[in-house]
C-alpha cells in the first residue's frame, strides 16, 4: 500500500509538472460614455451589480480577467486573454452563452460612443502600447 501511494504520488507530481502554463495576453481597450451625468451614474451603477449570466459567458469564452478604469467619461478597459485568442470568437461565444449576454451588451452600447477618431458607430477601440518602462 505504502509503495503504491508513493508511486501515485509520483505521478501527480509528474504531471504537474508537464503541465504547461497557460500564456496570456493583456488587451487595452477605452470608449467614452454619452455626455450626461445621468448616463455615466447609471452606467456605473450596471457594473456595480454585473449580471452573474454575463460573467459567466466571460468565463466560457476565454476571457481570463477583464478590469476597468474611468476618467470622468472616458472608459479604460485591460482584458486578460489566451495568447493568440480570437477577440471576435470569443465575443459571440459569451453572447450565445446566454441571451442576457447579447441584451447586456446591447444595453452598455446605449451609453457609450468612440473617442475622438474612431468610425461612426464605433464604440470600444483597442489602445497600442507605444511605452514600457520595465517588466
Amino acid at each position: 500500500m505504502r509503495h503504491f501511494l508513493i508511486v501515485s504520488l509520483l505521478l501527480v507530481f509528474s504531471l504537474a509538472a508537464c503541465k504547461q502554463e497557460e500564456r496570456l495576453t493583456e488587451k487595452v481597450f477605452v470608449v467614452n460614455i454619452k455626455p450626461g451625468d445621468d448616463r455615466l451614474r447609471e452606467y456605473l451603477d450596471y457594473h456595480q451589480a454585473v449580471w452573474p449570466e454575463v460573467e459567466q459567458g466571460f468565463r466560457k469564452a476565454g476571457y481570463r480577467s477583464i478590469r476597468m478604469f474611468r476618467s470622468q467619461h472616458t472608459l479604460v478597459m485591460v482584458i486578460a486573454v489566451p495568447e493568440g485568442a480570437d477577440l471576435d470568437e470569443m465575443g459571440k461565444i459569451a453572447e450565445s452563452h446566454d441571451k442576457r449576454c447579447a441584451e447586456w451588451n446591447r444595453l452598455m452600447a446605449g451609453y457609450q460612443e468612440g473617442v475622438a477618431g474612431t468610425q461612426s458607430g464605433q464604440t470600444w477601440t483597442e489602445a497600442v502600447p507605444f511605452y514600457q518602462f520595465g517588466k
